[in-house]
C-alpha cells in the first residue's frame, strides 16, 4: 500500500464491516491507541500492543451500535494522518445517542497503524454511558 491514507481508510472499512481480526493484521506489533474520556466510556483508555488493541475494538464494538460513523476529511504529511467526520451511536447500555463530530491522528509505520488517537466530545459519550 504505501500510502498512510490508503492504510488508513482500509483499517476504517476493517472497523464499518466488524473486521476485528482484519483491523489487527493492519496494526504495527508496537501499535499505541489513545482514547481520551473518563472511565464511564467502556473502551476510554490507553492500550498497548495488538492484544489490548483487539480488546479496545470490540470492546467499542460490543458498547455502541453504529448508526453512522463517517470520516469525511483525510489530511496526510509524511507517516501522519488526520480524519475528520461526524459519528452517531447508541450506547447499548443506556440506550441514549452519542452524536459528535470526531478527529482521528494515525501514525502509519510500514502499512500498519503505530498509533491512533481519537478525539471527540466525549462529554456526550459520557453522558449516553451514565
Amino acid at each position: 500500500m504505501s500510502d498512510p491514507i490508503a492504510v488508513t481508510q482500509e483499517v476504517f472499512a476493517r472497523f464499518g464491516a466488524g473486521d476485528v481480526p482484519g483491523i489487527v493484521e493492519m496494526l504495527d506489533p508496537e501499535i499505541l491507541i489513545e482514547f481520551y474520556g473518563p472511565p464511564v466510556i467502556p473502551y476510554a483508555g490507553t492500550y498497548h500492543g495488538p492484544d489490548d488493541a483487539r480488546s479496545f475494538f470490540e470492546t467499542v464494538l460490543t458498547s455502541v451500535d453504529i448508526h453512522q460513523f463517517e470520516p469525511q476529511q483525510f489530511f496526510g504529511d509524511g507517516s501522519m494522518v488526520a480524519v475528520t467526520g461526524e459519528l452517531h451511536l447508541t450506547a447499548r447500555s443506556t440506550g441514549k445517542d452519542i452524536q459528535s463530530s470526531f478527529a482521528h491522528i494515525i501514525t502509519v509505520r510500514d502499512d500498519k497503524w503505530l498509533r491512533f488517537r481519537d478525539f471527540m466530545n466525549t462529554a456526550v459519550a459520557v453522558d449516553a454511558f451514565t
